[in-house]
């Protein structure tokens, strides 16, 4: 089955909540080797302006890839993940992720294109607090590989 052209432009759904936590913040900058405090310490993070520990910019891509499984597992979509290679990703963030917060994505497929006998399919997240203010843009490439 090829990647179904037809989803350039779909929207689903926002996904449930993610809640941001200290342990979730400190786990992550632990394993990408973040060391500034404001990641880890709370009073480090107050001094600095937050209301908490604040996420490092690549923790958005926990969010952000719940967002793309759902494209990638519709059944619809005519997606083979095990063909599928990640492309690129990149994010524009409008404020840093706190501890605290709950976020959900609402992703896009941008666009889906043709090239070397492989299917390149962009899409996009848009990540939001409960509330609805702009955390951060989630932007990822996929590629499907074409048949051998």
């Amino acid at each position: 089955m090829a990647v179904n052209t037809d989803f350039i432009g779909r929207t689903y759904p926002p996904t449930a909540p993610y809640a941001v936590s200290r342990a979730k913040i400190r786990e992550f900058a632990e394993a990408v080797g973040a060391t500034d405090p404001v990641h880890t310490d709370v009073e480090a993070a107050r001094a600095a302006g937050h209301a908490d520990v604040i996420a490092t910019p690549t923790f958005a891509v926990m969010i952000g890839q719940q967002c793309d499984a759902q494209y990638v597992a519709d059944p619809e979509a005519g997606v083979d993940y095990s063909r599928v290679v990640h492309g690129e990703q990149r994010f524009i963030h409008h404020r840093p992720m706190v501890a605290g917060d709950e976020i959900t994505g609402t992703l896009t497929i941008d666009s889906i294109r043709q090239a070397g006998g492989h299917s390149m399919v962009t899409m996009r997240s848009e990540l939001n607090t409960l509330a609805g203010a702009p955390v951060a843009t989630s932007l990822s490439t996929i590629v499907v590989r074409g048949g051998e």
